[in-house]
């Protein structure tokens, strides 16, 4: 894992999870076409436009036995082949050809995404926990289109 990823999975529903894959989406300022938070008031906006995390963690959560997969967690994009650790508040990212990113903080899991966790322990991904581990918000500096398979590489510091 390194400083570059791809796209394995964008993910949307009409409120809540779990999300389902897209083969592409349109991205503006305010999220992912297609995508609605069933709780607005928690989740969406402007800084918390699109939900990270990594298919890596993902596999790992899986190997420890969690029935979770990509988009369970209420993620919109899943990446994979990421170093985890480097996707912190304030990194920029490119997504494809055309959407940037910056990542805004992590997410708090909450007792939605249970059904993803082995007894239900949906803080197996809380960041103060387990850092590294958890999915990310970002806010969207470009809007675009995002495809599975699409590259995801760092944008250098404005």
């Amino acid at each position: 894992m390194g400083a570059e990823g791809r796209v394995v999975s964008l993910n949307v529903s009409q409120g809540g999870v779990p999300k389902l894959p897209v083969p592409e989406a349109r991205v503006t300022r305010l999220g992912m076409a297609g995508d609605r938070q069933a709780h607005p008031e928690i989740h969406g906006g402007p800084e918390r436009a699109l939900c990270l995390f990594s298919a890596d963690v993902i596999a790992a959560l899986q190997a420890e036995g969690h029935p979770i997969a990509p988009g369970t967690a209420g993620e919109n994009v899943t990446v994979a082949g990421l170093d985890w650790a480097l996707v912190q508040p304030g990194t920029r990212w490119r997504l494809g050809a055309e959407v940037e990113i910056e990542v805004t903080r992590p997410t708090t899991p909450c007792k939605t995404i249970r059904e993803s966790f082995r007894d239900g322990e949906f803080n197996r991904i809380h960041h103060a926990q387990h850092p590294g581990e958890s999915r990310v918000y970002a806010r969207v500096l470009r809007d675009g289109t995002v495809r599975v398979g699409d590259p995801v590489v760092p944008l250098a510091e404005a």
